[in-house]
This record gives C-alpha cells, sequence and structure tokens, in this order.
C-alpha cells in the first residue's frame, strides 16, 4: 500500500492538501484538507449590512460577484428590500457574466492539462490538426495551418529552453494521456485562445457593477448603475456577450465532445451519490419558480426523485475540523466560526472546512448538481442539450455521475445560462425603451427595519452558496457563509461520512503513485476554491500568526 500526499494542490484557489492511500493500483481512502482559515465572518460583526457585500466578495479573487449576490440577497431577506425588476434583470446578466468567465477558465486554464499532453503536440501535423479543428467546427477561428504552426513552434522554444512556463506542472508522456498529436496541438492552441477571450469576457461584469473584480454597484433591490442603462453601454454588454457565446459554441463546447470519447472510462470514475441544487438564474419576477436552473436535491441518484430543499435542515459538522463547539454542527442560522487549530491528524480534525450536510447526508454541489436536478425535473433547454451529449458520446444517464459527467454538465450549464442571457439582455432593453430605469428599492435607509435575519442563497459556478445574516440595530450581530467547496471539499463528518471528494476519489486508478494525474482529474473536475483565508491578528501587538499545516 502506498500513502500520496499531494500539497499543495495547484491550478485551484486558495491551499488544499489531498492524501490518499493507493492499494494495487487504486485509491481506497482519501482525506481533504483545506489549510488556510477562513474568518469573513468574524470581520462582518458589528458593520453596516450594507457594507457586507463589499467585504464578502473580497473572500476570493475568483468568485467575487457571487459572494456580493448572495451576501445583498441575505441583506433583502433581512430587511425586506423591494426587487426592482431591473434590478433582477442586471443582478443575473451579471451572475451570467461570471458563469462565462468562470467555466471558459476552469476547463481551460485549469482542467485542460489533466487530459491534454502538452509535449505530445510537438509530434503532430499542422495541417492534419487543422482539417481536425474544421472538422470539429467550421466556424472555429483561428483555425489555419500556419495557426498551429505557430503554436507548436512556441511549445517547442519552452521545451527546448528546459522552461516549461505556463505548462511546467504536468506529468507529460504519462500513460494516461489518450489524446493524439493533432489533439494534443489543437487543445493547446485553444489554451492560448481561451486567454485572449476570458479577458475580453470578463469586461462583461464590469459594464453594469462598475469594476472587475469587486464590483460596486450591489444595493438593497437591485444595483444602483442608472447611468449605465444607455443604448452605448448596453450595445457593449451585448456585443461582448454575443462574442463570448461565439467561442463558447465555436470552440468550447466542440472541444469537450472532441476529448471526451479518448477518455469514456473516466464516465464510470469519480463519482457521488447525492446531489443539491438552491437554484438560480430567476427569468421573472416570482423567485424561485422563475429560475432557470431549478432548486432541488436527489439522494442515492435517483434522477426519477428530485425533492423540494428545506434549508433548514442544513448543519455544518466539525468533528474533523479545526473549530470549537458541537461536532453534529449547527443551521447555518445560528451557526458560529470558533477556529481552534490543533495538529493536522486524519484519524481526528485535519481541515479547516467544516463538514455541511442536508439530512445528515454530504451532497456534491456545483454544475453536474444543476443539470441532474434540471435534467430530473425536465427543464426543456437542459434536456435537449444533456441528451444530445449522451447520444454523441453513446453513453446512457448514469454515465453523467463520474468525472467525466462533471466536465459535460459544466460545458452543457455555460451553453444553456449563455443563452438565456439573451432572453434576459431583451427584458432589460423592452423594459428601457418604455421608460422604467427603475434599478433598486429607493427607500431611504432610515425607514428599513432595525432587526431581521435573512438568507442569501445562490447558486454559482463552483455551486450552491449562502450566506445567512442577523441584524440588531441596523448592525450584523452574526453572519456565516457556507460556500460551495465547503460542501464539495469538506472533510468527513459527526458520523466520520467522507465529504463529496473524498468519496469520489475511492476507486480512482493510479498507474504510477509519484505521478498521480488520475487523481488530479477528479480533484480539479469539482474546480476547487479554498480562498477566503485570513491571518490571525493580536489586536495588542499587530503580530500576525501564521499556522503551518504539516
Amino acid at each position: 500500500m502506498a500513502r500520496v500526499v499531494i500539497d499543495p494542490i495547484t491550478r485551484i484557489e486558495g491551499h488544499l492538501k489531498i492524501e490518499v492511500e493507493v492499494q494495487n493500483g487504486k485509491v481506497t481512502n482519501a482525506w481533504s484538507s483545506s489549510t488556510l482559515f477562513r474568518g469573513i465572518e468574524i470581520m462582518l460583526q458589528g458593520r453596516d449590512p450594507r457594507d457586507a457585500n463589499l467585504f464578502t466578495q473580497r473572500a476570493c479573487g475568483v468568485c467575487t460577484y457571487v459572494h456580493a449576490l448572495s451576501s445583498i440577497r441575505a441583506v433583502d431577506d433581512a430587511l425586506g428590500s423591494k426587487m426592482a425588476d431591473n434590478g433582477r434583470i442586471i443582478r443575473t446578466l451579471l451572475h451570467g457574466s461570471q458563469y462565462l468567465h468562470d467555466h471558459m477558465v476552469h476547463f481551460y486554464h485549469l482542467h485542460a492539462l489533466d487530459w491534454v499532453d502538452i509535449v505530445s503536440s510537438l509530434k503532430a501535423d499542422p495541417k492534419k490538426t487543422a482539417e481536425l479543428a474544421t472538422k470539429l467546427s467550421p466556424n472555429s477561428p483561428e483555425a489555419g495551418v500556419n495557426d498551429f504552426k505557430a503554436v507548436q513552434a512556441r511549445v517547442k522554444k519552452f521545451v527546448e529552453s528546459g522552461q516549461l512556463g505556463p505548462f511546467a506542472n504536468g506529468y507529460w508522456g504519462h500513460p494516461a494521456y489518450k489524446l493524439p498529436p493533432e489533439a494534443n496541438l489543437m487543445a493547446v492552441a485553444h489554451y492560448i485562445m481561451a486567454l485572449k477571450q476570458q479577458a475580453r469576457t470578463a469586461r462583461l461584469m464590469a459594464i453594469f457593477g462598475g469594476k472587475n473584480p469587486h464590483v460596486q454597484s450591489m444595493y438593497l433591490g437591485g444595483v444602483t448603475c442608472a447611468t449605465d442603462l444607455t443604448p452605448d453601454r448596453i450595445a457593449e454588454f451585448k456585443y461582448l456577450w454575443l462574442e463570448t457565446m461565439a467561442f463558447v459554441n465555436d470552440v468550447y463546447i466542440p472541444d469537450v465532445l472532441a476529448v471526451a470519447p479518448f477518455y469514456k472510462d473516466w464516465a464510470k470514475i469519480g463519482g457521488t451519490q447525492n446531489f443539491l441544487a438552491y437554484g438560480d438564474f430567476p427569468m421573472g419576477p416570482k423567485e424561485p419558480d422563475s429560475f432557470l436552473m431549478p432548486r432541488g436535491a436527489i439522494f442515492n441518484r435517483n434522477l426519477a426523485k428530485v425533492e423540494p430543499v428545506d434549508v433548514s435542515l442544513i448543519t455544518e459538522e466539525i468533528k474533523h475540523s479545526w473549530y470549537e463547539g458541537d461536532p453534529k454542527g449547527l443551521n447555518p442560522a445560528n451557526g458560529e466560526t470558533k477556529p481552534k487549530f490543533d495538529k493536522y491528524d486524519t484519524e481526528a480534525r485535519y481541515s479547516w472546512m467544516k463538514a455541511p450536510r442536508y439530512k445528515g447526508e454530504p451532497m456534491e454541489v456545483g454544475p453536474l448538481a444543476r443539470v441532474l436536478i434540471a435534467y430530473g425535473k425536465g427543464v426543456p433547454a437542459v434536456k435537449e442539450n444533456v441528451d444530445a451529449v449522451l447520444k454523441h458520446l453513446a453513453i446512457p444517464a448514469d454515465a453523467l455521475f463520474s468525472t467525466l459527467g462533471r466536465v459535460a454538465a459544466r460545458a452543457i450549464e455555460t451553453k444553456v445560462i449563455g443563452e438565456a442571457m439573451g432572453t434576459l439582455l431583451g427584458q432589460l432593453i423592452a423594459n428601457v425603451k418604455s421608460g422604467d430605469l427603475n434599478i433598486c428599492d429607493g427607500r431611504p435607509w432610515e425607514e428599513m427595519p432595525s432587526e431581521g435575519m435573512g438568507a442569501g442563497l445562490n447558486d454559482v459556478p463552483r455551486g450552491a452558496l449562502g450566506h445567512w445574516i442577523s441584524v440588531k440595530d441596523k448592525k450584523i450581530a452574526n453572519y456565516q457563509m457556507v460556500v460551495p467547496s465547503t460542501w464539495n471539499i469538506g472533510p468527513r463528518d459527526a458520523a466520520d461520512k467522507m465529504g463529496p471528494l473524498e468519496h469520489a476519489l475511492i476507486g480512482t486508478p493510479v498507474v504510477d503513485p509519484k505521478r498521480p494525474v488520475e487523481i488530479l482529474r477528479t480533484i480539479h473536475s469539482f474546480d476547487p476554491c479554498i480562498a477566503c483565508g485570513v491571518h490571525v491578528i493580536d489586536t495588542e501587538s499587530n503580530e500576525v500568526y501564521k499556522f503551518e499545516v504539516v
């Protein structure tokens, strides 16, 4: 038996350590450890609730807007804000912008190198690569022979220098890589193309958000960007959205469909049992009924039974986490964050993450959970695209419960959500043309309730995100955040049930424990984000205490 420790995991946000036991070529046990303390909740106590979204979105430099949205929804719920229709639309367009950018970056720059052998691309015939690219997508940009020759020359320069630059972290030549050289070269070219596109897609959020990252336009019952509701600004948003959707349809989706057939064995690897989605993307004023991606829970992979969600049944358990309190945990509405670091011990406490549970069960959240729940509930746009992918790959629906299923689901929902943004943009244009420029709750702060409790539920690129707030005397009395990666990457619970990632790693084949690319494939398929960390500061000396977990 081999004990494999991967620390730190690269191509993620934050600090994650994975420890596994490998026996007879397969993972038999796993521990997921977040090694960075997150203390945003403590920082917020005593502050103005209207400032919460500005603090919480700085929990991370990647998924910034989504924290702002959950936070402002929690404050809206606590204070009874009146939602303006234009405010709903703009918030949702900003949310969609985050999805388009985030999923593109994840596939190409965080996950693709687990499947694509960079060095193998040097063996490719650029002419055959161009023919492959054109066959897969006739509208694909930069699909000429000279384009691929130029990319190949750049890779060769990296290799000959002995420094692979952005491609340094990889196990090139590993037998788990199965793409032919031409497919590898095409993928490398699209990796570079996506670097350019993501920079332009990121501008979408700044148009109505004021800046990106860390938007400035969130307010009670809507947004504050009234001066941006002009034909020029709306046209700019539409142009960048159309450009991004062209990339999604002509490059991203074809690439997923091109790579997947070589890795169909991964349709049986990396699966979990239970799935949760808060739902999101309101297409009308009534929530959650108008959600494009519905709210629901699935247990034991039963797609025929999507259950409603009762957030009062969520607990955050801490038996294996570095916190004080009842090991069985509390509901986030009454949650506590009392850090108590001891030592790293897989038999006791081994993570800064808590272990969220719904009805006492670990739940996978994220693109796969959302797509499965939407598919189970018969959402037309999702069902049509899922069935098309299953038919193209000649695999059954059960194959979605896997690492490959996560990759496919992320691409599917990018297309579905991106297309829905066109409908929302049409609603915004119609409202503005009619003279409706109302974008937020215009009541003075003095007229808002001085006390209240609220929850801001949100489904973000990485999964179900919840913020819980208690307001007293117009100040934040308590604040709790349960982030997607806490659901997915958290440790064992009070009953010693594994977290979703830990469970998903069991049975993963590992050809070479010294080069565990197979383990990375499933880890990256969850798109971990372990950021949201802060230092602990002694208020008398201002000394910064740094904890090293070994």
